[in-house]
């Protein structure tokens, strides 16, 4: 594609370059019949259904990183946000701003890496779009994703369905993915490495839904951890919510890491887990669908919905106290996701 290796201005020029960094990397990797058409837009079957639309951007540092890296970190994030409106996705667009000079040998990995994901979950990259800044304007590349999916008739999950005496379930472990990222960026040693649980969740809420369609809220723990997640929903649905420490799962690297830096778990990015909100009868069938899945092994309930027209989250701890579980006020890591 070029003699030096690296991204140069003339590859988001229109010309000969472009073409061939399009048809020597991206379709190499991406191939699917809506890119072959070579079409500025895809055209998609008609599907019966609700149609579900999101869009994300990925800034992640490092680009690469225990479990994942940031081309598999695109995929994943899109589809979970479709997932946790109940939809299965059937699509996926992506957006690469390139800076001059970033390695093609590593744009070439983070490619492969993002077809490899889009594979394992079944869903195609119908169309995208390359652009290159100059050197410096950059950090070598930033990747915006759109997901399209199709929510089933019936299913109507979000906060407005949020209860008092409603069950609150997590999938698994926090913490992973932002311990993950800060291990790199701090040359952290630990006996076992830390791995991000970056995955596609689409599958797992799929099960769920099987089970109980009227889960009432599915969220993934992002940017802000558990505790920016249960308080969004707390304030949107006017409820409160009361946490049992000793239920929530932290791996014990994640909390040596967290213990060392004075971070707090709850406070900690995940890209590979959700809460759900269901109603308590519910509770013990999802968890047995939840825990069925590899993605969902060390599911448990972690508390419950409360009447609380402050909107609290609070937390019995482990030695019998409460504390209010509150958001940060500023940015605890950065470049997350």
């Amino acid at each position: 594609m070029t003699k030096t290796g690296h991204v140069e201005m003339v590859h988001g020029g229109g010309g000969r370059a472009m073409a061939d960094l399009i048809d020597g990397l991206f379709l190499r990797y991406l191939k699917n019949p809506c890119l072959e058409q070579a079409h500025d837009a895809a055209v998609l079957r008609p599907q019966s259904g609700r149609p579900v639309l999101t869009t994300d951007g990925h800034v992640v540092s490092p680009l690469f990183f225990p479990g994942g890296d940031i081309g598999a970190l695109s995929v994943h994030g899109t589809l979970n946000d479709l997932a946790m409106a109940g939809a299965m996705p059937v699509a996926l667009t992506v957006s690469f701003i390139l800076e001059e000079g970033f390695s093609l040998a590593d744009l070439e990995r983070i490619v492969r890496s993002m077809a490899d994901a889009a594979r394992a979950a079944g869903v195609p990259v119908v169309a995208g779009d390359t652009k290159v800044v100059e050197r410096g304007k950059g950090d070598g590349v930033y990747i915006s994703t759109t997901g399209l999916g199709i929510a089933p008739e019936g299913v109507d999950i979000g906060p407005h369905r949020v209860q008092p005496g409603q069950a609150i379930l997590l999938s698994g472990t926090i913490g992973d993915h932002g311990c993950a990222i800060l291990s790199k960026r701090e040359n952290l040693g630990f006996e076992t490495e830390i791995c991000s649980d970056s995955a596609a969740l689409h599958r797992l809420v799929a099960a769920m839904i099987a089970i109980s369609p009227s889960i009432a809220l599915l969220r993934d723990p992002t940017r802000g951890g558990l505790a920016a997640t249960l308080n969004e929903v707390a304030h949107a649905a006017g409820v409160g919510m009361a946490l049992e420490e000793a239920a929530i799962p932290v791996h014990q690297d994640v909390a040596a890491a967290c213990e060392l830096l004075g971070l707090d778990p709850l406070h900690i990015a995940n890209e590979g887990k959700l809460v759900a909100i269901c109603d308590a009868g519910d509770a013990d069938a999802l968890l047995k669908a939840m825990r069925d899945d590899p993605l969902g092994r060390q599911a448990m309930r972690i508390g419950s919905v409360v009447e609380d027209d402050a909107a609290l989250v609070e937390m019995t701890t482990r030695f019998g106290g409460r504390r209010i579980v509150d958001w940060l006020a500023g940015e605890q890591l950065p470049r997350i996701c």
